[in-house]
């Protein structure tokens, strides 16, 4: 997160970074929408990564 102004102590930001987990983060928020993957409904793993892939799939095709 980019530091205020006024800090003393000023780190480095790299913003490039920054933007890069910002869609990260906006894309498991998608992810979690879908009621069965938030929920984990699924019995086995197998299952519940192959609606993970479904879901991410559904995504990026908006």
């Amino acid at each position: 997160m980019p530091q205020r102004r006024n800090r003393l102590d000023r780190r480095p930001f790299d913003g490039a970074l920054f933007k890069a987990r910002h869609l990260i983060e906006n894309f498991f928020c998608k992810l979690k929408a879908f009621k069965r993957i938030a929920m984990r409904c699924d019995k086995t793993d197998r299952s519940f990564a192959a609606m993970i892939y479904l879901t991410a799939a559904i995504i990026n095709s908006r």
